[in-house]
């Protein structure tokens, strides 16, 4: 959903343990969210359309160019990767990407990284060495704050009412507390909030 931001412009166990905090883990890198939603929270339509995003007058700086400077490494579900295959160009050229899906078993793509499971791709990860993740996706963004391994959320909300469709957030089994950074109007009715997750507050 933020790539259509873009171009409107130019080591425990976490796989099955929803109520594990973040510091109880001991990672090497930083999970950041950058994403738009509607204003009652939506990513996408059900059928996963996002016409919604283009049908907009410009925001103007997203910030995202500069977000993505600073990423060394994107992980995504089936989802993003559908939509993002259906653009004129790969999106993140120059970077690598981690698929996570239980029901894609096989991927010839040589773009994209399939993991099965969220063991071997935190692995995969650490092992790359980066130290700031783009995580995108709603359940892969759920997934990840699951397993308190979201540290950055940074939201676009857009002027409109979808009144049904894909959720950016859902149940994740205990409270998350974060931390207000900033929030900026942007043009065209565009709102952006960062936040930051409060480890020491999870409840």
């Amino acid at each position: 959903a933020n790539v259509v931001l873009l171009l409107r412009r130019t080591r425990p166990t976490v796989s099955d343990n929803p109520g594990m905090a973040q510091n109880d883990l001991s990672t090497t890198f930083t999970g950041s969210v950058f994403i738009a939603t509607s204003l009652d929270g939506f990513i996408a339509r059900t059928d996963g359309d996002i016409d919604w995003l283009m049908d907009n007058d410009d925001p103007g700086d997203t910030g995202y160019i500069n977000f993505m400077s600073e990423i060394d490494l994107l992980v995504m579900g089936r989802g993003t990767y559908e939509k993002a295959i259906t653009f004129d160009s790969w999106p993140y050229s120059g970077r690598p990407v981690l698929l996570l899906s239980k029901s894609i078993t096989t991927l010839g793509d040589d773009r994209v990284e399939l993991h099965n499971s969220m063991d071997t791709l935190v692995k995969a990860i650490e092992q790359s060495n980066a130290h700031r993740v783009y995580v995108d996706g709603g359940k892969v963004i759920q997934t990840f704050l699951k397993a308190g391994l979201i540290q950055e959320l940074t939201i676009t909300q857009l002027p409109i009412l979808l009144g049904n469709g894909i959720p950016l957030f859902g149940p994740i089994g205990r409270d998350i507390r974060l931390t207000h950074v900033s929030t900026k109007v942007l043009s065209a009715g565009f709102v952006q909030t960062t936040y930051t997750v409060d480890a020491s507050r999870f409840s």
